[in-house]
């Protein structure tokens, strides 16, 4: 490119100077040289103006059309130019994406400047801390999430920890706990993250009350067992005596052995694979046997004297794990009958649903329960009454696993009941698990 525009320098001079030379002007010939090279310098800037006006201007000025060494500087520029803004262009559809799988994160995230004002948001932060992302943009966190513990871990120093806080629309029927940590980043700001562990914290108090109930659960018999056998070994009793306080004894072994019975029954149902479909269970016959179990036991408690009946209106088979579809139907009737008084009616129903699944119902005539007690019959060792279930021998396991049997065959527990009014508990069955005869 040098030779060349030397080249165009001097055909410039010497046309000038020729000029002044055909004109005998020997004296202005140097003069004509100069001419030369000025217009020539015109004529390059000339073209060099023309290049910059479109590398500033290239939205509203058109690619110029230069030949020789400029022409192929523009055609360089215009392939660097169109690699950049490919490049440009790939980064934004990274940014795009990356701020969507932000937004779609379980995780709450803000941004926060330096001085804690709120530069961006995603949903999920959003709904934790009750904000709103366009409105509240550019507004001090502290002056939108009024919590003490928030306020006082961001103006703290140390922020290697997590704290807990209630979150936005908590209340103390449905509780909401949210995990908030920040981090720094850039010239001051900060990274504030968000989750909710609510369902993590009622998983942990649930497991409190489960050990502090089993614990009381098995000691209370342990206490009466040891109290009796003090005193077998340090009294001389009459046989009557004797044979009275080793019936009780018996009884509060029996109790120990139910309850970890029902203890092992909801660990295998929790930790064993879901139930296949190769086990039929014929719907009148099993029902029918499951009758007779509970009669059994409505005659052995004080009182007694049920009245049960037995309506299964379709015959059909019940497909699944028989061990447990037996605990769950069992379980139900055995309730039933502890908590119906002496002379009452019981009834285990079966019925066809709308959707081609199954219905098996166990009505009582008992005393009913309390709309604010049904939401949590199911939760383990959850009573409505402590001091009668003791007194009728219950685990407060019954219906926990009731509920795991049936889940875990695809269905639902149904609960429905009113104070006086008696309780009925229906086990939901999907189609898939119906073999109908009928």
């Amino acid at each position: 490119m040098k030779v060349v525009r030397l080249l165009q320098l001097l055909v410039f001079m010497l046309t000038a100077s020729g000029w002044w030379l055909w004109h005998q002007a020997w004296m202005n010939a140097c003069l004509g040289l100069m001419a030369g090279a000025v217009t020539w310098l015109l004529w390059d800037s000339l073209k060099l103006q023309t290049l910059l006006r479109w590398v500033n201007r290239s939205h509203e000025v058109s690619e110029p059309r230069l030949s020789g060494r400029w022409g192929e500087l523009v055609d360089r520029i215009r392939k660097l130019r169109k690699g950049l803004e490919q490049q440009r262009l790939e980064a934004d559809q990274r940014l795009t994406e990356f701020m969507e799988a932000i937004q779609t994160s379980p995780n709450g995230v803000v941004l926060l400047d330096a001085q804690g004002r709120i530069e961006w948001s995603n949903r999920t932060a959003a709904d934790l801390l009750g904000i709103q992302p366009e409105r509240d943009s550019g507004q001090h966190v502290t002056n939108l999430v009024r919590n003490p513990v928030f306020s006082a871990y961001l103006q703290g120093i140390d922020h290697s920890k997590e704290v807990l806080m209630e979150g936005a629309g908590a209340t103390p029927s449905s509780p909401r706990t949210l995990a908030v940590r920040l981090h720094s980043y850039g010239a001051g700001r900060k990274l504030l993250l968000t989750r909710d562990v609510t369902a993590q914290q009622q998983a942990e108090h649930m497991r409190r009350d489960f050990v502090a109930n089993v614990s009381h659960e098995i000691r209370t018999p342990l206490t009466v067992l040891s109290g009796f056998v003090e005193t077998l070994q340090t009294l001389d009793l009459d046989e009557a005596d004797r044979h009275r306080y080793l019936d009780l004894m018996a009884q509060q072994s029996h109790r120990m052995q139910t309850l970890v019975s029902d203890l092992l029954m909801l660990s295998r149902l929790e930790g064993s694979p879901l139930p296949g479909r190769q086990s039929h269970l014929h719907l009148p016959t099993w029902l029918e046997d499951r009758v007779t179990e509970a009669q059994g036991l409505s005659s052995v408690l004080p009182g007694g004297g049920h009245v049960f009946q037995l309506r299964v209106k379709a015959d059909a088979d019940l497909l699944g794990n028989p061990d447990e579809l037996t605990s769950a139907v069992s379980n139900l009737l055995s309730n039933a009958v502890r908590y119906t008084p002496a002379g009452g009616t019981i009834s285990l129903e079966t019925d066809r649903t709308a959707s081609g699944g199954l219905e098996i119902s166990v009505s009582d005539t008992g005393p009913g329960i309390a709309p604010e007690h049904i939401p949590r019959l199911s939760e383990r060792f959850y009573r409505v009454d402590r001091s009668r279930s003791r007194d009728t021998g219950g685990t407060g396991l019954g219906l926990a696993i009731v509920k795991h049997v049936v889940q875990r065959h695809g269905g639902q527990l149904q609960i429905e009941s009113q104070l006086g009014a008696g309780a009925r508990f229906a086990l939901l069955f999907p189609a898939d698990r119906i073999g109908w005869r009928t």
